[in-house]
């Protein structure tokens, strides 16, 4: 049977198109339909609606943008919901909280289906590229299954252990992920205030200790000021809250993330919220601008 894959957004798209070109028989759906295009050029099959995505595979593959419209899309709490996933494996490539994917694994499991997490580490260039890092978790028979699936979308796979494994371990992967790019932007915005060579900074960042392939990525979106987007501001806001809440859920501080936090939710008040989140560099540079208008300093 098909392989589905339902979600085709700025991660979806790319990722389905990878397993398309792979030769995986792929079924695909997308909401807003003219997302499915490209993947249906690679050699995919577009569903008219999920329910088709679900009657023809046997692992279906979402890559949803939060729980709500992975609800939707399985059809949960209504009659559709055991239809769409008894005999299935449900692959949940998103990022949601650890207990909303508890919840749906026991849910999926009480229908005769089974479940994997396979959130993944990348922005839309290593999706591009098929070097995404997955992590896995979930019955290891269902793992086993999935992980040959995914491998045309990643250079590394883990199995993380039960669910929510893999899902926490995204969350830790993108608290040092977050913080870094904040303190990134700092770092160019010190820089630049100070008259420094912008390419000299990144050149000396690059031979450094520091540097990392994000480093080197969001260096220079920082000082081109190109906001095009890889990880979206909203995105990034979005997965922060849910960093925070499973922090305070764990009776954990998180100082810098806190701080990271604000600064994110201020760049998307901004308007900056579809920008790629090196724009926390717009949040920055406003409470300066703001200090110095009141004549103070920040």
């Amino acid at each position: 049977m098909d392989v589905g894959f339902i979600g085709l957004g700025v991660m979806g798209q790319p990722m389905a198109r990878n397993l398309a070109r792979a030769g995986t028989p792929l079924i695909v759906w997308n909401r807003s339909p003219g997302r499915s295009e490209p993947v249906r050029a690679a050699g995919a099959r577009v569903a008219a609606d999920p329910a088709e995505v679900f009657r023809q595979a046997r692992v279906v593959l979402l890559m949803l943008a939060d729980d709500a419209a992975v609800d939707a899309v399985l059809g949960r709490g209504t009659p559709a919901f055991a239809a769409n996933v008894a005999r299935r494996i449900i692959v949940h490539m998103g990022t949601t909280a650890p207990d909303y994917s508890r919840g749906l694994e026991a849910d999926i499991a009480a229908a005769a289906g089974s479940y994997v997490e396979a959130p993944v580490s990348g922005s839309r260039a290593p999706a591009e590229s098929g070097q995404l890092v997955a992590m896995l978790a979930g019955d290891p028979a269902a793992v086993a299954a999935v992980r040959p699936l995914v491998q045309p979308l990643c250079q590394r796979t883990f199995a993380c252990g039960p669910v929510p494994t893999a899902l926490l371990m995204k969350l830790s992967v993108n608290l040092y992920l977050t913080t870094m790019v904040a303190c990134l932007a700092e770092t160019v915005h010190f820089a630049d205030r100070h008259g420094l060579d912008l390419t000299q900074l990144l050149d000396v960042l690059d031979a450094g200790p520091m540097a990392s392939s994000v480093s080197r990525a969001k260096s220079r979106k920082l000082a081109a000021k190109d906001f095009t987007v890889q990880a979206s501001i909203a995105n990034v806001l979005e997965n922060t809250r849910l960093i925070t809440e499973e922090a305070r859920r764990s009776a954990l501080v998180s100082p810098l993330l806190d701080v990271c936090h604000t600064l994110y939710a201020e760049t998307d008040a901004l308007g900056h919220g579809q920008s790629d989140m090196a724009a926390i560099i717009r949040a920055i540079e406003s409470r300066t601008e703001a200090a110095v208008s009141a004549g103070r300093r920040p």
